[in-house]
């Protein structure tokens, strides 16, 4: 089996020389000299050398032991790893890969794990091979995406990806892992996939959805490796028992820091079974809060030790995806890649350097992005001409009709519950007191028309609607709204700007973020991107939403590989059982509504409870 990028690895002449730099034989080309050098393997701290020739470490000594061509004096800083994220879907970073780069290196993240579903469901194999290059420093590693669309009965997607390409590029050394899957498809093809990845010594991204009991363990049987959606100690704890590493996710959605390491005695033992992601983290928060460097900055505000917060996101993710042979410690052989900190808790380097050149300083890149986009990247939303406001009409009967609908909980996780809507000249309508809205998912790749609806609870809009080109994982537009002619009228701004996010408010536009790029990136510098994002979130503020990043949690609240329910183009899905689902529940033959909530214990089913007795 080829070790993984072996292009990464020392040429022939390049391990000659760096054999003689470590032996005195020959001057090195750079020295960072006498900083606290930490040594992941030990946890240890020591005032070192840090000696490179080329783009490789030659070695680590002693202060002063030997000579370069350019020396770095670094004493009173430490000397650190670059920061490694575990699991990242960059197109949610609204970033092309080296915007992404000018954005993330000079805050000390230089290397991501990348599963590109987005644009793989866009442009297909293609589209995952450009989410993987990029000219600059930053070092992308590919978790090649399983599925492409996720389900073939439940939605229609766009780009289809043959099960063949995915088995063959496991074989392939630019793979790390096997991307993350549904946990609710037990069929004999995911099977297959999870086989094939393991008998290529690949490791298997989870997504387990925060399922528990059987539906926890039937996932992992199949050799999942990780998972980044544990979102409490408990829940991290029993999946570290289980042998998954979890990769603690600080996304724009939901940040585990707090929850999962705020308990420190009840996660210490599994310290060393865990590292950092950001998933999902668009270019406002990755700017304004931080990358791995948040993770690292907020681990040791809660208590974690230095030297572990900073092994959680370089050394401890490099060993367990098998990359530890290039990246992840200060040792000979490897990348020289490293960081200069004047402050292990404020994590803010003033020097980065990648495979052995300065590449950022003070917080500021060194470096342009010159990547090329490809025109076919371009013009990719091909939306229906007409978009009727009629079509997202939910029938209904009587004065009364009872729907299952969903509530946003701890970012884009979805509960389901019941409730009674009113119903007027034949079609059920929202309740916006109780921040019922309606919900669509509009194909956005055929040009037919296609949508299905369903109901949602938990953004606050009062009027207006909002929309993306980005709903996970079949990137079709997805909208909330609180009428179907503003959900209509954002669907239209959308196809006029190639993609993107909008707010309306009647057939006003009252904030864009154009994402020409596979609609689902920006072609501009990431500030002009992240500027654009916070004004829309103060427009969105302005209609009444109170949910923090509504355009990342819009892209996943149709999502049909997170509990209770899901909305596709073809319709409403119950995801456990991962079929399609009544959205108005008939009644019993006795006259009476039978409980379909998968549980019944929290508020909103006291809310829908108390809307059926007022009823009543």
């Amino acid at each position: 089996m080829t070790a993984l990028r072996p292009e990464l690895l020392p040429t022939l002449d390049e391990l000659g020389r760096l054999r003689a730099v470590a032996a005195g034989r020959e001057p090195a080309d750079l020295i960072v000299r006498g900083g606290n050098v930490l040594h992941v393997q030990t946890g240890e701290f020591l005032p070192r050398d840090v000696v490179i020739a080329g783009r490789h470490i030659a070695a680590v000594t002693p202060v002063g032991r030997l000579e370069a061509t350019t020396v770095v004096e670094a004493a009173g800083r430490s000397v650190v790893p670059t920061f490694i994220d575990a699991h990242l879907h960059i197109e949610y970073t609204m970033l092309t890969p080296g915007e992404l780069a000018r954005l993330s290196i000079p805050r000390g993240t230089t290397t991501v794990l990348t599963d590109a579903d987005c644009l793989a469901n866009v442009s297909g194999m293609r589209g995952i091979e450009y989410m993987g290059q990029t000219g600059t420093p930053l070092r992308i590693f590919d978790q090649v995406t399983p599925q492409t669309p996720i389900s073939r009965t439940l939605e229609r997607g766009g780009a289809v990806i043959d099960d063949a390409e995915v088995l063959a590029t496991l074989a392939e050394p630019t793979t790390v892992t096997l991307g993350e899957s549904n946990p609710f498809d037990y069929s004999r093809e995911a099977d297959n996939r999870f086989r094939t990845a393991l008998v290529n010594g690949k490791r298997i991204t989870g997504h387990t959805a925060r399922q528990f009991d059987e539906s926890l363990w039937g996932y992992l049987a199949a050799g999942i490796s990780d998972d980044h959606n544990a979102a409490t100690a408990a829940e991290a704890m029993e999946r570290v028992r289980l042998g998954a590493m979890i990769t603690i996710m600080s996304s724009s959605m939901n940040d585990n820091i707090g929850p999962i390491l705020g308990e420190l005695e009840a996660v210490r033992a599994g310290l060393g079974h865990m590292c950092f992601c950001a998933d999902d983290k668009h270019a406002l928060d990755l700017a304004g809060e931080g990358h791995i460097d948040h993770s690292v900055r907020a681990a040791i505000a809660v208590g974690v030790e230095p030297a572990q917060a900073y092994r959680m996101a370089s050394w401890q993710p490099a060993a367990y995806y098998r990359l530890d042979h290039l990246i992840g410690s200060i040792a000979p052989g490897r990348l020289a890649d490293l960081q200069l900190i004047p402050d292990l808790a404020e994590v803010r380097p003033d020097l980065v350097i990648v495979g052995g050149q300065v590449v950022a300083r003070d917080g500021r890149a060194d470096f342009e992005n010159h990547d090329p986009v490809p025109e076919w990247t371009r013009d990719t939303l091909v939306v229906a001409d007409d978009i009727d406001p009629d079509a997202l009409r939910v029938a209904g009967t009587g004065e009364v009709e009872r729907v299952q609908a969903v509530e946003m909980y701890d970012g884009y996780f979805k509960r389901g519950f019941h409730i009674d809507l009113p119903v007027r000249d034949g079609a059920v309508q929202l309740d916006l007191g109780n921040d019922v809205l309606k919900m669509a998912v509009i194909d956005r790749h055929w040009g037919d028309g296609m949508c299905g609806v369903g109901f949602v609870r938990g953004f606050g809009l009062t009027r207006g609607a909002i929309a993306a080109s980005t709903n996970c994982t079949n990137m079709n537009i997805v909208a909330v709204g609180c009428s179907d002619e503003e959900i209509a009228a954002a669907v239209r701004a959308l196809r006029e700007r190639g993609g993107g996010f909008v707010a309306v408010e009647g057939d006003t536009v009252l904030a864009a973020v154009p994402l020409p790029v596979g609609g689902l990136m920006s072609d501009e510098p990431w500030e002009s991107t992240a500027a654009r994002l916070a004004d829309a979130h103060a427009a969105v503020a302005e209609l009444g939403c109170t949910i923090r990043s509504p355009f990342m949690i819009l892209s996943f609240a149709a999502f049909i590989g997170v509990p209770d329910f899901g909305v596709s183009e073809r319709g409403f899905v119950d995801v456990a059982a991962q079929e399609f689902a009544p959205l108005v529940i008939p009644q019993e033959t006795d006259g009476r509504f039978a409980c379909r909530c998968v549980t019944h214990d929290h508020a909103v089913h006291r809310l829908a409870d108390r809307i059926e007795s007022e009823r009543r």
